[in-house]
């Protein structure tokens, strides 16, 4: 599904360059889930940006089914993001002056989609909040707003998810009931799964880990 070739993240400033990611080559399997772990400042999140193309290498290729996205125009890789990759983060990004259906809604509507009200709607249905439709994100709780997430991600059908610390604003019994939900629509969908977490604990529930340390894999 997804290949890193040769990844290097490097910046320089005033005081010098600062190497972020060091030779990074890692292939990600179709269907598979896989935690990226790490200390802060270890580089999970920059390899996360690269992977979804919003953030460039220094050098190196990724590829998203054979497709080298920087070989892409920022507008391209923006495009190949809205068909084939959904996002979650530790904030839940919901725009507030929008409902849970809005929300959800939002992505199909871009894209195009015809039945955007009744696709939105069975999903959010399937995440527990067929009562939640007509709710602000300020009158959820922080389980029920990464259940809009959740459904938000999963409703445009993409072949890669990319997770940023999604149980990382919610309490431990939240979060666990969150990530269960995930890898259940993960499995349902036939999804790839990439997840950056500090949680030794639900990095243990997919099928593999990568650890970064200092901006390299372990």
């Amino acid at each position: 599904m997804i290949s890193v070739e040769q990844v290097f993240k490097s910046v320089t400033d005033s005081t010098g360059t600062l190497d972020i990611l060091r030779d990074i080559n890692l292939r990600f399997a179709e269907r598979e889930t896989v935690a990226i772990v790490g200390a802060s400042g270890s580089g999970k999140s920059t390899l996360m940006a690269i992977l979804a193309g919003l953030d460039t290498p220094s050098r190196g290729a990724v590829r998203l089914q054979g497709q080298d996205l920087f070989a892409l125009s920022e507008d391209q890789r923006a495009a190949v993001r809205a068909q084939k990759v959904g996002f979650v983060f530790q904030s839940f990004q919901l725009l507030g002056n929008l409902t849970a259906l809005e929300n959800v809604m939002l992505p199909l509507e871009l894209s195009g989609a015809r039945d955007a009200r009744a696709r939105a709607t069975q999903m959010l249905e399937r995440v527990g909040l067929g009562q939640r439709l007509a709710h602000y994100p300020k009158l959820l709780s922080g389980g029920e707003q990464q259940r809009v997430a959740l459904a938000r991600a999963f409703v445009v059908e993409p072949a890669v998810l990319l997770a940023d610390e999604p149980t990382g604003s919610l309490d431990f019994a939240t979060g666990q009931t969150i990530m269960e939900l995930m890898l259940a629509l993960n499995r349902e969908r036939g999804t790839t799964l990439i997840m950056v977490t500090h949680d030794r604990a639900i990095a243990a529930q997919c099928e593999r880990r990568i650890t970064i340390e200092a901006g390299a894999v372990l």
